[in-house]
Formats: C-alpha cells, sequence, structure tokens
C-alpha cells in the first residue's frame, strides 16, 4: 500500500476520503490548506471551524493533520486573476484555476516533499488507465460530478491523484460517514468561495475595485436604469437588477443581462427568458488545455459551459493550438465569458478552455490558420 496524504477542508467528502483509504490499508495523513488570510474572524468565512472539523476528523481516525499556508500562492496564482477578470468585464470561474494552481499543484508538491506516493481529495471524479494516457471521468453520481473543475488538470497531476468518492453517490458517502462515526457525518455542504462566503458580493468586491456606476440600457439604447458597476453582474442575471417595474416592448415580462459595454459603461438588458440575445450557437474559447489527446476537428462531442449544465450536444469546428470553436446542436442560455467550456465523450472529460466569445449567428471562420471542418446545420 501507498503512502497518502488526503486534502482535509473539514467536511463529509474529505473525510470519507480519508478513512476510505485508511480501511484499504494506505498509510494515511491529512493537510488542511488555508488559502486565504485575514478573514479568520468573519463568520461567512469559516476557516477557523473548519480546521477544528478537520482535527477532529484525524482525532477520529487516528491521523495526523497538518495546517499548511498556501495563501500567498493562492492570491498569487488565484485572485489576482479573478480579480483582472471582473475588470475585464468577464465572469471567472476561481475553482477552476484553484484546483489546477492550488490543490493539485502547490499541495501535490508539499506532498511529494513529505515523501508522498499521492494525493487525494473529496472530489466525485475518477480515473481510468495508465499514465501517460489516463483518462478522467465524470464521477457516479451525476447531481455531484465535479470532473467540469478538473479539466485542467495534466497528467503529471492525475498520475499521483486518487478519488475514492468516484464511484459513489452523496447519500452513500453520507451513510459511510455517519456509520463510522465521524464527526462530520451531519455537516452541510460548504457552497462558494471562501474569500466570499456568504457576504454580500458586492461589499468583497468593493474592497478590491472601484465603483463605476452606469447606465443600464435596451439593445436600441433606452435608458432603463442604473447599474452599480459592471463587475456585479453575470450574463443571464435576473434578480437585483431593481427595474422589474419598468415597461417596455414585452410589457411584463423579467429583465435579463445579456451583455456588457465597457467602453461606454453600460449594462445591455432584455427583456424575456427567451429573447434571442440570451442565445448562443457558438463560441469561441481560448487557454485550452486538453487532459489527454485533444478532441477531433468535426467529431461530435458533448459540452458544459457551466457546472451542473446537462450535457450540449456540440461539434469542434475549428481548433488550433490555443483556440477553438464550439457550434452547438441547440441554442445555448446564457454563455459567460470568462466561465469554462468543457468537452466530454460521453463519459470521458476531455478538456476545455475560457469562453472569450459567443456567436449567434451561422457558420464563421475562427482565423485563417485554424481547421476547418463541417459544422452542425
Amino acid at each position: 500500500m501507498s503512502r497518502v496524504v488526503v486534502g482535509l477542508s473539514g467536511g463529509v467528502d474529505s473525510a470519507v476520503t480519508a478513512w476510505l483509504l485508511r480501511q484499504q490499508g494506505h498509510e494515511v495523513t491529512g493537510v488542511f490548506m488555508k488559502n486565504w488570510e485575514g478573514d479568520d474572524d468573519d463568520p461567512a468565512c469559516p476557516a477557523r471551524q473548519d480546521f477544528l472539523d478537520a482535527l477532529a476528523i484525524g482525532d477520529a481516525l487516528g491521523i495526523e493533520v497538518d495546517l499548511v499556508n498556501f495563501s500567498a500562492a493562492y492570491r498569487e496564482r488565484v485572485f489576482a486573476h479573478f480579480l483582472h477578470e471582473y475588470r475585464s468585464g468577464r465572469t471567472p470561474n476561481p475553482d477552476v484555476l484553484c484546483n489546477a494552481e492550488i490543490k493539485f499543484k502547490a499541495f501535490l508538491d508539499h506532498a511529494l516533499d513529505l515523501g508522498a506516493d499521492h494525493i487525494a481529495t473529496g472530489h466525485y471524479a475518477r480515473l481510468r488507465g495508465e499514465s501517460p494516457t489516463r483518462e478522467l471521468l465524470k464521477g457516479v453520481d451525476g447531481d455531484k460530478d465535479q470532473s467540469y473543475f478538473l479539466y485542467r488538470l495534466s497528467q503529471a497531476q492525475i498520475a499521483r491523484v486518487l478519488f475514492p468518492l468516484g464511484e459513489l453517490t452523496k447519500p452513500r458517502v453520507r451513510a459511510l460517514a455517519s456509520a463510522a462515526g465521524l464527526p462530520v457525518a451531519g455537516k452541510k455542504d460548504s457552497t462558494g468561495i471562501c474569500f466570499i462566503g456568504e457576504r454580500p458580493f458586492r461589499a468583497f468586491l468593493q474592497r478590491y475595485m472601484p465603483i463605476e456606476p452606469g447606465d443600464m440600457v435596451t439593445p436600441a439604447g433606452q435608458v432603463v436604469g442604473r447599474h452599480q458597476g459592471l463587475m456585479y453582474y453575470t450574463l443571464g442575471q435576473r434578480k437585483g437588477l431593481g427595474i422589474g417595474g419598468i415597461r417596455a416592448a414585452a410589457e411584463g415580462a423579467a429583465w435579463f443581462v445579456a451583455a456588457k459595454d465597457l467602453e461606454l459603461n453600460r449594462l445591455i438588458v432584455v427583456q424575456g427568458h427567451d429573447h434571442p440575445l440570451l442565445s448562443a450557437t457558438s463560441l469561441i474559447a481560448e487557454d485550452l488545455h486538453w487532459v489527454g489527446a485533444p478532441p477531433r476537428v468535426g467529431a461530435r462531442y458533448a459540452a458544459k459551459t457551466r457546472y451542473r449544465q446537462h450535457d450540449a450536444g456540440c461539434v469542434i469546428s475549428a481548433l488550433e493550438h490555443d483556440r477553438m470553436r464550439v457550434d452547438f446542436a441547440t441554442p445555448q442560455w446564457a454563455v459567460t465569458p470568462g466561465q469554462s467550456v468543457v468537452i466530454y465523450d460521453d463519459e470521458v472529460c476531455l478538456g476545455g478552455g475560457i469562453i472569450a466569445a459567443t456567436l449567434a449567428d451561422g457558420p464563421r471562420q475562427v482565423n485563417s490558420d485554424c481547421q476547418q471542418a463541417d459544422v452542425i446545420p
């Protein structure tokens, strides 16, 4: 059996991960990753309680648990990118970058320095095959599958990773935790990002970015309200716009964010969930990463443009080194620049990239260097 360092978050998933590995006879130790400084006493970011829970898990399992501070690396590799993307009018997903840069890079390097053979986390995902052609698979529990957040992992990283929960459902994990007497068996799942936690999102961003209010306008240019700063809004957003009583062409229909005009500092809003500006038939993605071999141009795959989205049939119609075009079989709603598009071949997560732009018209060449193929009619 091998020496495994488990990333213990203080939650039930990582606790059962450690318990399962102990049951299998591995030599297990735990590491609690501290990724944020300055809010230890803020109830919106319960890192202190999570650490105490991780220590309690260690006591119950008879394993050592260390606290390792990765906050400097987190600010440099994840949070700086997070702010840059918001300043650029996009909506980033820091969990994707945190996995690639912290949990499976900084943490992995730390564990290997300790003499570990592997690291393990409580992610709901699976691995198949041997290096250098291992495949990243969806977790068996479709409601908890987290392969979307792991698409930027490399072969070198997944060669050292164990995902013990990949074959389990969340109810089964809860049952195992209860049967094993783990102290966090009934602990509520955490939500959101710790450095934001449950606090108001706008209040948090105001610490780091200036407030720049501007007009909310219809696609025709009619001013219907004021926004508090483009960074606070994401495509498809309905709540919090403050213009519900404003009448326009679609009387009585709800308002949604459709686009951002950075140059004029205007938020473009439309009425009706099915407004054409909220649908995209294609997208351009950049900053690509493939777990193994890249997808084939012209082949049919499935894609997710957000976590928990149902698989959407697609074709990769153009692909170069760091840019691709994805054409969807049916229009997709509120595809958001800054988020990730992740490509799947059945249950295999191939990889993906960051959404740079969306298209709602017919086929269009990405650039002259891209390979071209027949696209979805």
